[in-house]
């Protein structure tokens, strides 16, 4: 279901990108280049407004999927508070920087190899 939402989200997320593209309330750009065979039949002015009410229309859909498919999120893993108790708090052992001196063994070399 989470899927389904996630699609629904990025479409009325293009869709809005689109709208918002097109429009331009100064009578330039795209609006007067795509729909332009629009605002000979509907005017200037009504194109605006729809493409203004198409504008919060899809921006009110993405906000409301967005809430609603909280309610959809899986939680049939551990939550986040049973992961944090988890995690070890103990100091963690690094190896020492290198310095260029070799380190001190007190173990004996091992036996030469012999043919």
């Amino acid at each position: 279901m989470t899927i389904l939402f996630l699609i629904l989200i990025i479409l009325a997320s293009v869709v809005l990108g689109l709208i918002v593209l097109v429009q331009n309330p100064k009578g330039g750009g795209l609006a007067g280049n795509v729909a332009g065979f629009s605002n000979q039949l509907m005017g200037v002015k009504q194109t605006t407004d729809v493409l203004e009410k198409g504008t919060w229309i899809f921006a009110a859909v993405i906000g409301i999927l967005c809430l609603l498919s909280t309610f959809f999120i899986s939680t049939n893993s551990a939550s986040n508070t049973d992961k944090l108790d988890n995690i070890s708090t103990a100091p963690v052992q690094t190896a020492p920087a290198n310095t260029g001196i070799a380190p001190q063994n007190n173990t004996t070399p091992p036996p030469a190899l012999t043919k």
